[in-house]
Order: C-alpha cells, then sequence, then structure tokens
C-alpha cells in the first residue's frame, strides 16, 4: 500500500465516520428534545463540530483496529498457516457470547453493567447480522477465503473496540457502535480495490 492510498483510506473513512455521527447525534437531539436548552445559534454550531470530532475519533479508532488487526493477520499467517481460520471462528464465536450473555452472566447478583440483557443479545445480532452481510459482499468482490477473516474481523475486532461504550448505556453502545461498524465495513470492502487485488 502506497502511502497515496493510505492517505485515501484515512481521509473517506475519516468523513464517513464523522458523517454517520453526525447523523446519528442530530437524529438523538430531535428525538429527545435537546436543541430547546440551546442558548443561541454558536450552541448549535459547537453541538455540530463536537458530534463531528467525536466521529472523527470513532474513526480513527476504527483504522487502529484495523491496521491492528492486518498486522495480526500478518502475523499469524505465518505462525499458524492452516490452522489460523479456525482459531479466528473460535474467537468470533466467543466474541459473540461474550457480547451476547457472559458478561451478564459474569455480573454480581445477575445484574449487567451498562444496560440490560436485551440490549446485549440486540447488539449481537445486529453485530452478527452486519458482519454476514458485509462478508458476503467481500466474497463477492474477492473469493470465499475472505469470508472468516471478514467475520473475525466484523465481529470480534469491532466487539473489542465497542468495549469503551459497553458499560456506559445501551445507547452510548449503540452511538459508539453504528460509526464503528460503517467504518469498519468500509475498509474492509475497500481494501482489496484499493490495492487491486483481482477477483479470484
Amino acid at each position: 500500500m502506497t502511502l497515496k492510498k493510505w492517505f485515501y483510506l484515512f481521509w473517506t473513512t475519516l468523513l464517513i465516520g464523522g458523517g454517520i455521527t453526525l447523523v446519528m447525534g442530530l437524529s438523538l437531539q430531535i428525538i429527545q428534545g435537546e436543541f430547546q436548552n440551546f442558548t443561541g445559534p454558536m450552541d448549535g454550531v459547537l453541538n455540530v463540530v463536537q458530534l463531528i470530532l467525536s466521529g472523527f475519533t470513532v474513526s480513527v479508532y476504527s483504522q487502529m483496529g484495523f491496521f491492528a488487526y492486518l498486522t495480526l493477520n500478518f502475523i499469524a499467517i505465518g505462525l499458524f498457516k492452516k490452522a489460523w481460520p479456525y482459531i479466528q471462528v473460535v474467537l468470533t464465536v466467543i466474541a459473540l457470547l461474550d457480547l451476547m450473555f457472559l458478561r451478564m452472566l459474569l455480573a454480581d447478583n445477575g445484574s449487567q453493567r451498562g444496560g440490560d440483557a436485551m440490549n446485549d443479545i440486540l447488539l449481537g445480532l445486529a453485530v452478527l447480522a452486519v458482519a454476514l452481510i458485509v462478508g458476503y459482499f467481500k466474497v463477492k468482490a474477492t473469493n470465499r477465503t475472505a469470508f472468516i477473516p471478514t467475520l473475525f474481523f466484523m465481529i470480534a475486532i469491532t466487539t473489542v473496540e465497542t468495549l469503551s461504550a459497553l458499560n456506559i448505556s445501551g445507547i452510548a453502545t449503540w452511538y459508539v457502535y453504528l460509526p464503528l461498524a460503517a467504518c469498519n465495513a468500509y475498509q474492509v470492502l475497500m481494501l482489496n480495490r484499493i490495492l487491486g487485488t483481482p477477483k479470484s
């Protein structure tokens, strides 16, 4: 990957993160009637800037995870070779089960930190659905061997990236997950196009 291609991926992913977070943030504020608390136009401008910067932060976090995964994948292929796809499957299943059930079971007194059980189950199903859709399009763009790595990235890595918001509240979790998922999906689907990898 050349520096020019990396800059393209960086800035386009940054814009996606900022744009999605802005739309989500403004939508939530409209629904919750938070605009009534604004004292003037400057509050609105600062609000928009804050939302965009939040989206940029999520986007950069997503890109760090993406390049960390690419490094991990490169090393793991050299170390584990044929076993690496199976290891990814196991880690993906563990991450999904942890997201949906294990945190609730391990929490004190059966209570759940940062949200109720139903929210975690819905989030887990959403993570799985998005991963399957992205995996489908990745296979169409490349080959069948890309399916497991794509699922691993979209489920396990995205779950790890979302951990910071899992213990806050249900809305905060979705507010972080959706831009992360969009940025991660964009990066994994664009990688072969940017690198010019032919479909096999």
